[in-house]
């Protein structure tokens, strides 16, 4: 039997190691705080602007006499892309109508270039795409919607006056008459 002493250099070597490593590992998945003007992801004709939650509230939270509709979706979700067109021919028809469409991509930042700026692209999106990078999903879910799980398709629709989220896909004449309500 071969015993080491906890003082032994061997051990204690074996022990530095270790916590090196593991350091080295904290500090590479460490990702660095990043500000919406600090995190603008170009690619010729399409900007999409990265938030956090807490830069996402305001378009939460405005008091005015405009309807917003906020629809947090993705391009790997197929209910999100099945209902996009319903979207956007709100978004082409709004005209002087006080109401403002706003599409939060919850896609993975690693995705944007390769997947999500090419979606926007192929199919001429025209109402404004953010991305909504926070990982604490825990926190900002329910400041969204007391009653969202986290499953999207999801659907914020508010004014100063009311507010109604909805946990599910859309065809144009669900939102059309979910708009009339305001």
């Amino acid at each position: 039997m071969i015993s080491i002493k906890e003082n032994h250099p061997v051990l204690l070597n074996m022990k530095i190691s270790y916590l090196n490593i593991f350091i080295l590992f904290i500090i590479g998945c460490k990702q660095p705080s990043q500000k919406a003007e600090e995190k603008i992801v170009n690619s010729k004709t399409t900007t999409i602007e990265v938030l956090d939650y807490s830069e996402l509230a305001h378009h939460l939270e405005k008091q005015n006499d405009t309807t917003y509709v906020i629809n947090f979706w993705a391009t790997w979700c197929k209910p999100c892309v099945e209902e996009l067109p319903a979207f956007e021919k709100m978004h082409a028809e709004i005209g002087s109508k006080k109401q403002k469409l706003l599409l939060v991509s919850l896609d993975f930042p690693n995705q944007i270039e390769k997947q999500l700026i090419p979606f926007i692209k192929k199919r001429n999106l025209q109402p404004e795409v953010i991305v909504l990078s926070d990982p604490d999903t825990n926190t900002w879910i329910p400041k969204v919607s007391p009653e969202w799980s986290g499953a999207i398709p999801a659907t914020l629709v508010y004014n100063k006056n009311k507010k109604l989220f909805f946990e599910e896909s859309f065809d144009y004449n669900k939102l059309q008459n979910t708009l009339k309500q305001f």
